[in-house]
């Protein structure tokens, strides 16, 4: 009998918050190995070559209060002032509204913003102003989570309004329409994001790819610590046994005496299914519906700028562009994000790239034709963050198996800081 002595950690994926709970544990001395199934680290934040040009599966933005990923990034090395363009926050619908929070303490600084914005009625602006400190009254807390349109409808946020500020900034953290994202959810960002320092509020433009950003360096943390991060090799198996789990891969079966399933929902129900005691926690995450975010990449002549790092459209296919230039010294490189279920999943790629193109012919006279263009569809790239969604705990009924990724339970919605404080619970589960 391999009887296991020590603590020894096996995780299931390399994605954020897989490689969030590996740092920890190695940071602690305690062994690990991570298992990831791809050829590159990230998970749904991963980077991607294409035609000699390093892309992200998605634009991911994060926010000055992601506390627990920033900290991270810098404890394998990274460093923030070169990693990321920092803005103050900034809401920008070309020629259609504005919105800029000056360099005031918070929520000073958004009432500001709020009341100067661009674009709305000087009776939309208060009205938004009193709605936001009609939140800050409730220590952004409701008795009973609604839909986000139902909470702007109750506190008098006009259809402008909606679709010019709490309709897009619901899309870009939740990933859910307002008539089915979680109101509950979104004011635990907002609480987060505005509510206590203004530098909470910045907006995080990544210079690196995503796999860079963290997960490769935090690869490279773990291998010095005596950790292993193997690559192109998934888990087949989950073997309960008395004393650990045991997973079986390509390379053969190997003993642990905790495992962390770190993988995408789907996955990680198929993993789960044939054990009989993770019967409800199965049935939890076969029961999350999930959300698609498209993201079009065409690469302009070098000299093609749009005019702010990242603006956005109204009404428009295309929700948020992002100038890769500006941002990264990809010059000519432009990103367009389409988050969310839409009319754009019924069109062939071919013809959504061309409505973009359109759009910003139209919004921006660029009348050049892009070199290239590609589009990447995340089908399933986050859950359906719905009101009261019962979220798989990250303790199962097998004490030696924690769950851990963005769909977790916690308050955030699927984001790159809860898959990372997913992955954090989860460590600090495990004794050393």
């Amino acid at each position: 009998m391999n009887k296991i002595q020590i603590t020894r950690v096996g995780i299931i994926g390399g994605g954020y918050a897989g490689m969030a709970a590996a740092v920890a544990l190695a940071e602690r001395g305690i062994a690990v190995t991570v298992f990831e199934s791809a050829k590159q680290l990230g998970g749904r934040a991963r980077g991607v070559l294409h035609q000699d040009t390093q892309l992200d599966n998605g634009q991911h933005l994060l926010l000055g209060c992601y506390r627990q990923t920033l900290r991270l990034i810098e404890q394998v090395g990274g460093n923030l002032e070169h990693d990321f363009l920092r803005l103050p926050l900034q809401l920008d619908l070309h020629g259609e509204f504005s919105l800029r929070a000056p360099h005031l303490p918070a929520p000073l600084h958004l009432l500001v913003a709020l009341l100067t914005a661009q674009g709305l009625t000087w009776r939309e602006r208060l009205s938004a102003a009193r709605f936001m400190l009609g939140l800050r009254r409730m220590d952004f807390r409701l008795p009973n989570d609604m839909t986000v349109a139902q909470l702007l409808a109750q506190h008098g946020q006009d259809a402008n309004l909606a679709q010019k500020l709490w309709e897009p900034l619901c899309i870009a953290a939740l990933n859910t329409p307002i008539h089915k994202a979680s109101a509950q959810v979104l004011l635990n960002v907002l609480r987060d994001a505005l509510n206590q320092s203004r530098a909470d509020s910045d907006m995080l433009l990544p210079r690196v790819d995503f796999t860079a950003l963290f997960p490769q360096r935090a690869a490279n943390y773990i291998v010095q610590r005596g950790g292993k991060v193997i690559l192109c090799c998934g888990v087949e198996a989950l073997i309960p046994k008395d004393d650990g789990i045991e997973l079986v891969t390509a390379q053969g079966t190997e003993p642990f005496s905790h495992v962390i399933c770190a993988a995408p929902p789907s996955v990680a129900a198929k993993l789960l299914s044939p054990i009989t005691q993770l019967d409800s926690t199965v049935q939890q995450i076969e029961a999350l519906q999930h959300q698609p975010i498209y993201t079009v990449y065409l690469q302009y002549p070098a000299h093609v700028r749009l005019p702010h790092p990242m603006i956005g459209l109204h009404q428009r296919f295309s929700q948020w562009l992002f100038d890769k230039g500006r941002i990264a010294g990809q010059h000519g490189l432009l990103a367009a994000v389409i988050s969310a279920e839409g009319i754009h999943q019924e069109l062939p790629q071919e013809q959504l790239a061309q409505k973009v193109i359109a759009e910003l012919r139209e919004e921006f006279g660029i009348a050049e034709s892009p070199d290239w263009f590609k589009v990447i569809a995340e089908k399933r790239a986050t859950f359906t963050c719905a009101p009261n969604l019962l979220r798989p705990s990250h303790q199962t009924a097998l004490p030696a198996l924690l769950l851990a990724g963005d769909y977790t339970a916690g308050d955030y919605p699927a984001t790159l800081e809860g898959a990372v404080l997913s992955g954090l619970r989860c460590a600090k589960l495990i004794p050393a």
